[in-house]
């Protein structure tokens, strides 16, 4: 384990003068107002696919959400695919990362960086190696919450 307090030498001394010299600053509060921004217009476009679905489609506002959360990340894949939300992402850095359009682009981005090794072994072997771990994380909290649920009405009294 390494020394905190060890003493350095004038050389490396020298370079961490010359690499605070050269070190960019980050924007953080340009880039906060990117990501506030961003995210929040991906989140307005998901509100009016609701109501779309909500007023000509016939879905309740219970019912609409499953097939706005599958338009979104179709939407996202998409945008991914033809190199758009790659930009974006760019851009806003965790505003499009945050909403469920990031968990589109995640996969949808590692079925294209291995679609040259085939379809079963490529695409298919890599397009779960983040989103296997959200689905995992999703169905045991559902499973978790399920069970609390079912313990507070079975005993709870309510």
């Amino acid at each position: 384990m390494a020394q905190k307090n060890k003493t350095k030498t004038p050389e490396q001394i020298k370079y961490d003068a010359m690499q605070k010299k050269h070190e960019l600053k980050r924007p953080i509060l340009k880039n906060c107002i990117r990501a506030f921004f961003v995210g929040g217009t991906i989140c307005l476009i998901g509100q009016a696919i609701t109501y779309l679905y909500i007023y000509y489609f016939d879905f309740t506002e219970k019912t609409a959400g499953n097939p706005t959360v599958a338009t979104m990340v179709f939407i996202a894949m998409l945008l991914t695919g033809f190199g758009i939300y790659d930009r974006l992402g760019q851009f806003s850095g965790a505003g499009s990362a945050v909403p469920v359009t990031g968990f589109g682009n995640a996969v949808i981005s590692s079925a294209i960086e291995h679609r040259t090794e085939g379809f079963v072994l490529g695409v298919g072997g890599n397009i779960f190696k983040l989103a296997g771990s959200v689905i995992v994380f999703g169905v045991f909290s559902a499973f978790v919450v399920a069970l609390v649920k079912t313990f507070i009405l079975q005993w709870g009294g309510f």
